[in-house]
């Protein structure tokens, strides 16, 4: 296919796949003629992932090209490391998590049972959640993080899961990274309208 049905299958302009071939974003095409490429199905989903990389995910060129590089050289697993640190850590503050945050986040990762490695930047993120809510003076008891621990175990075995399901690890990176980032408002809307139901369960509104 020539460039502009390419583009027009993949829903960006002409402009943004000459920018992604530029940047090496994209896998070499055939030449059938001095001035005519021939583009695949396979330049296509490259297209949609890479508009997902930069657009939904919001990363640099330099992180997308990493990825784009472990996609076509590694297991499908590594690669999903490599896009979720990509992906970066919402910051409160610039200042590193305390000791004592960090233990407790520890503390019950290793009570889950999880096996995870210890630059995985969820500790630096649920840490500073801890911090921000000690700030107000409010200790959470062993319970109430047990719980959120749970049902994260249950939302990543879901995500892992839509992925298994995807036998092209172009698409599985794709969702991988859409699904991330807009994973997060999915799983706050469906709480807080969870939150609703368990409040009018548990404070009954007198007649």
């Amino acid at each position: 296919m020539k460039i502009s049905e390419l583009a027009q299958q993949a829903h960006v302009p002409v402009s943004a796949v000459k920018y992604y071939q530029r940047e090496g974003l994209l896998p070499p095409a055939d030449k059938t003629a001095p001035n005519q490429t021939d583009y695949t199905e396979t330049h296509v989903r490259r297209v949609r992932l890479v508009r997902a990389l930069l657009g939904v995910g919001g990363l640099t060129v330099a992180a997308a090209k990493e990825i784009i590089a472990a996609l076509d050289t590694s297991p499908t697993f590594d690669v999903f490391g490599i896009a979720q640190y990509a992906m970066g850590v919402p910051k409160a503050s610039g200042d590193e998590p305390s000791e004592k945050a960090r233990q407790r986040i520890l503390d019950l990762a290793n009570k889950q049972g999880w096996d995870i490695s210890e630059g995985n930047p969820g500790w630096a993120m649920a840490a500073r959640a801890l911090e921000g809510m000690w700030t107000i003076g409010v200790e959470l008891d062993g319970d109430y993080l047990s719980a959120y621990a749970s049902a994260a175990s249950t939302v990543a075995a879901a995500d892992l899961g839509a992925l298994a399901k995807l036998s092209d690890p172009d698409r599985q990176i794709e969702v991988m990274v859409v699904g991330g980032v807009l994973g997060h408002p999915l799983l706050i809307g469906l709480r807080r309208l969870a939150q609703e139901d368990s409040g009018r369960k548990l404070f009954p509104c007198s007649e």
